[in-house]
């Protein structure tokens, strides 16, 4: 299993299952499965928590990365950035940011739900 499917321990804890240790374990199954079309041997996975961000609210998030802690307005920009930058492409920052600057200012939320039945 990888990324998602994964569950596992490391250090005696469980790895969270959230998308930053989802990517990493599938680059690692990436760099296990080019070691053994090559012959070499599999480096051992080795998580690394880089820290969690999240939206709490409206203009309001907590951010823990080692051991800076931060609540409330300032943790909600440096979310919208870390969010931002790690998009790719400019025209999908400008018109996420837009889409975000409109929603917070017109307080309108969009649900994209997709309607339709699965095709056998």
């Amino acid at each position: 299993m990888a990324g998602d499917l994964a569950s596992l321990k490391q250090d005696g804890k469980n790895v969270p299952g959230i998308a930053p240790a989802a990517k990493q374990m599938g680059n690692y199954v990436a760099t296990v499965l080019k070691a053994r079309l090559r012959g070499r041997p599999e480096p051992s996975f080795r998580y690394q928590d880089y820290g969690t961000l999240a939206t709490i609210g409206r203009a309001a998030a907590v951010i823990e990365m080692g051991p800076l802690r931060l609540s409330g307005r300032p943790a909600w920009w440096i979310w919208l950035a870390a969010h931002v930058f790690f998009l790719i492409g400019f025209r999908n920052r400008v018109i996420v940011l837009i889409d975000w600057a409109w929603a917070y200012l017109t307080y309108e939320r969009y649900a994209r739900i997709i309607f339709g039945t699965s095709r056998k």
